[in-house]
């Protein structure tokens, strides 16, 4: 699991639209929003860097805040 943490996400349509970036990189992937925080939760097959690219491609700047097995 890999935490991420996404600027600029403050609404579900927020949620909605970075969980559908990680889809789009990996439709498999298991994603948790946790909007006060502003972080997801990811599961994913593909690689970390391709996630946050994804979403910050989506318009929300993103980066790695923890990193577990």
């Amino acid at each position: 699991m890999v935490e991420i943490h996404v600027e600029k996400m403050t609404c579900g349509g927020c949620a909605s639209r970075v969980t559908k970036a990680v889809l789009s990189q990996d439709e498999d992937a298991k994603v948790n929003v946790d909007l006060k925080t502003k972080r997801i939760y990811v599961t994913s097959t593909s690689e970390v860097s391709d996630l946050v690219q994804a979403i910050s491609s989506a318009g929300y700047p993103a980066r790695v805040a923890n990193e577990a097995a």
